[in-house]
This record gives C-alpha cells, structure tokens and sequence, in this order.
C-alpha cells in the first residue's frame, strides 16, 4: 500500500511497515488494523512523524507506533522510540508537554446497587473537593519550596508521609511513583511557581476523575490476583504534571534545540530537538523530566486519598469496609532509562513513550511482587461515553515494541471540530441518558472531550490483544465523571 508517497508494507494483520528511506536509520512500524489505518491516512501526518522520529541518532530497531496513534508535537502522540546510551539521544518531543501524564485505578468493595442512588451526590462531592481546570489551584495548601523539592525529589512518597494515602499505595505505582535521578536544581523557578499551589488538581482537557462499574471479565485468573470482579465499582484517575511539567518541557525546547544545533544533528523537524544523553544538556532535561514525572505522580496521590474521602462521606462507611485500593498506576509520557534484549544481547536504553503505556510480562522486576505471575496491568482510558479497559502486559512487548502498549482511545476529531459538532447538542442530558453523570468547569470541556472526538477503544484494544502484545484483563463502564 502506497499513501502520499509513504510505503506501507503488511507484516502481519495488524502490523505494516514503512522501510527506510531518505535518512531514516530504522524501519517504522504501526500496529494497526487496515479499517483503522485506512481512516487514519486523512492525518498522514502522524505517519510521516513515524518517519521521521526514525532518523534519531542511536534509535534502535523500529520507531514505533500504537494503534491509537495521532499528530503530536515532534513524536506523534501513540510513539514509542528507544534510543541506545552511546551515540543515542533524548527528545522531550518523545515525551510530551504533560511529563508523567497516566492513569491511576483504585478498586473498591462497593458494588453498582450500593453506589447507583447515591451517584450524583458522590460526583457532585468529587467536584468540590478536587479542583479542576485551567490553572485549577488549592486542594491542599500551597507548597513551600522546601516541600516542592520533596515532592520533586520523592514522588509519591511525601503524599504518604503527609498522610495521603499508605504505603501499600507506593508498591503499586509505578517505579514505586520515584524516579530517582530526579534533580529539583535544574527546574526553573517559573516551574516551580507554577507548581507550587496545584498538587492534588485534576487540571483540564483530556483529564479526568471517573467512577466505573466493572461490566465484563475476559480473564478471571488475573482479574482475581488484580483484586477486580464483575459488577465491583472502581475508580481511575487521569492527570500529569501540571503546569509544573508544561513548563520544564518548554524551558527544556528551548535548551535542545540550540543543542541538536552544537552537536551537528540533521532533524527532518526541529521538534524532535534533541541532545546526547550523555551530554550536560540531556542529563539536565533527563533530571527535570524526572521531577516533573515524580510531581505527577504525587498529583494522582493526593487525588486518590482526596476522592477516597468522598467515598467514606458520601456512604458513611469505615475504610476496612470501603477497601479503597489501588489496582496500579500507569505513565504514558515518559523516557525511562531500562534494560531490553537487542540483537540477542541485553542493553540499557533509553525508551520515549509518548502516549504509549509500559507493558511489562510476567517475571518481571519491574513490577509488585503480587502481579509477577501474570504480569503488569495496563490501564487504557476510552472516551467518557463508552468504556475503558484493563489488560496485563506480555513476554511479546518486550520482543517487539520494548514493553510498550496503547494509552487510550486516540483522538478523531480535534478540538475545533469536535466544538463544531457539538453546536447545538446538550451532551450533559446525552450522557444523562445513557447513565453517566458528568460535572466539568465549562461545557467547552465536555464538547471537546464527546465521545465522537475519539476513536473507539475497543479497536485500539482488540489489535494489541489479537497481536499479542497486551492482554484484554476487563471492561470498565463510566458511571460519572468530573473534568476541567
């Protein structure tokens, strides 16, 4: 199949090719079904940004993409890159504005007859305590400089040692929710300005605090070590670093693409600015990358111990019998230095993920203890009309896209003409209708955000289940939801 001049080479059913041509290092490599494909071409530009994140230096076997794959700044949002720590580079295009933007699941022991009359009450307490929106502010006190550089230093651990949440909450986050290397000496002060009043916010845009009730389990054996049954009310967040993480990103833009300059870089764009890992300028963005992705992390804490709390209001119930936990947390806009097998040796590398969700098999030491005999879950958010789902990461991600997976639904329409669409339409009472309540700062939010602005994740799932490279686990079903 050939598109605007870009060659796609079938490779299995759900996997194609683009060979390397004109300075592209590696092959690129879309997971993908050709009905999605096909409708995907009309944004040939997100195929043309897999070629192009191919010419990297030190990228490694394929500049890959997830099938929710769509245009985004330097790497398309669904990309997934890993560069090698010799000649290789680091790209804050490979990673995103939102550092550390990710889902969090915490399940409950409360089922949809318990939770159903009371729902609107329980959104409507969510709402008010967690504040939402652009530059939303103030779910706990503003932060000193002295707690921002805990926080940035140790992720999620401040908000259990200022009693937001436990420790048992650290054993399911990811990296145990700190990157370590993280270095509060290289984030500008307008950063941490921005920061400093907005742990414990949801923010706006795609983000989102939502109640769903489990509707279906495709795989009992991990459902039941992931703590998840049929009917059971759970609870994801989805929410990054803030201002804090925009603004490291664009102070860090500036810095690398004067540095992809110095070091003689030849970039089909200059949004995949980029600097040796090795070098001063790509230690630096790797150390506030960090920080910003350990902000976010300790963000989804103090969210989760905040809606927690709106759970023991609304039912009146003690915590032992409410059973608040969390399932896992997931980052899909992150670089993280990991080992992976290439060419049958076993390297360190530095792996973009943009848009994209680790997905690591079973036996690995990357995840808790509990999940080691089925593997790591992935959280993969729909649209808030439709559904959600859970999968386990498998040994196939790892051969083939370094233990990466989808993130979500993947954008349709963008903001502009998902407002024209929605001219017109009363989408609160549409989703009233179907069973979903919905409180959001502005109805601009919820018409950008409808439900016709994403592709279906069901499609997204169904290729990374039929190719092996995550597993479907459950399908979750919205209830309520709060937005910016």
């Amino acid at each position: 199949m050939k598109v605007d001049g870009i060659e796609l080479n079938k490779i299995r059913d759900n996997l194609w090719e683009i060979p390397k041509t004109d300075g592209m290092r590696v092959p690129g490599r879309i997971y993908i079904s050709r009905e999605m494909l096909e409708s995907t071409l009309s944004e040939i530009e997100a195929l043309k940004q897999v070629m192009n994140v191919a010419h990297l230096p030190g990228i490694e076997k394929y500049s890959i993409a997830m099938p929710d794959i769509h245009w985004g700044y330097g790497f398309p949002i669904g990309g997934v890159a890993a560069t090698n720590l010799d000649e290789g580079v680091i790209s804050p295009g490979g990673v995103g504005y939102d550092i550390n933007c990710g889902v969090r699941l915490a399940s409950t022991n409360l089922t949809l007859e318990e939770v159903q009359p009371k729902l609107e009450n329980l959104i409507s307490k969510l709402f008010q305590s967690i504040p939402t929106g652009v530059g939303a502010s103030g779910a706990i006190k503003k932060l000193s400089k002295s707690d921002l550089k805990k926080i940035l230093e140790k992720g999620s651990v401040w908000a259990i040692e200022n009693d937001f949440g436990n420790q048992n909450d650290i054993k399911f986050t990811e990296e145990s929710g700190t990157l370590r290397n993280a270095d509060f000496s290289v984030v500008s002060e307008r950063a941490l300005e921005r920061g400093a009043d907005q742990a414990g916010t949801l923010g706006s845009g795609n983000h989102f605090l939502e109640v769903d009730v489990i509707e279906e389990i495709y795989d009992n054996k991990v459902a039941e070590v992931f703590g998840l049954f049929k009917g059971q009310i759970v609870i994801q967040i989805h929410t990054g670093s803030r201002g804090l993480g925009y603004q490291i990103c664009d102070d860090y833009l500036k810095i690398l693409i004067k540095a992809s300059e110095k070091y003689g870089f030849k970039l089909p764009d200059k949004q995949l600015a980029c600097a040796p890992i090795k070098s001063q300028e790509g230690r630096d963005y790797l150390a506030a990358m960090q920080a910003a992705a350990n902000f976010a992390w300790n963000n989804r804490q103090v969210i989760m111990s905040l809606a927690k709390k709106c759970f023991q209001d609304t039912f009146k119930i003690k915590e032992s019998d409410l059973g608040f936990n969390l399932v896992y947390d997931v980052c899909h806009n992150i670089a993280k230095i990991e080992k992976h097998k290439i060419d049958g040796k076993v390297k360190e590398v530095c792996v973009h993920r943009k848009g994209a969700t680790r997905a690591f098999p079973p036996g690995s030491d990357m995840i808790p203890e509990k999940y080691k005999s089925v593997g790591q879950p992935v959280l993969i958010p729909g649209d808030m009309g439709r559904y959600s789902y859970v999968a386990v990461g498998t040994e196939k991600a790892m051969e083939e896209t370094f233990g990466s997976s989808c993130h979500g639904a993947g954008r349709n329409l963008s903001r502009h003409k998902a407002l024209k669409e929605a001219k017109g339409r009363d989408l609160v009472s549409e989703l009233k209708k179907k069973g979903i309540i919905i409180q959001a700062k502005g109805y601009k939010t919820i018409a950008e955000e409808m439900p016709l602005a994403y592709k279906d994740v069901a499609d997204v799932v169904d290729v990374m289940h039929n190719e092996g490279i995550t597993k479907k686990v459950a399908k979750l079903k919205p209830l309520g939801v709060i937005k910016g």
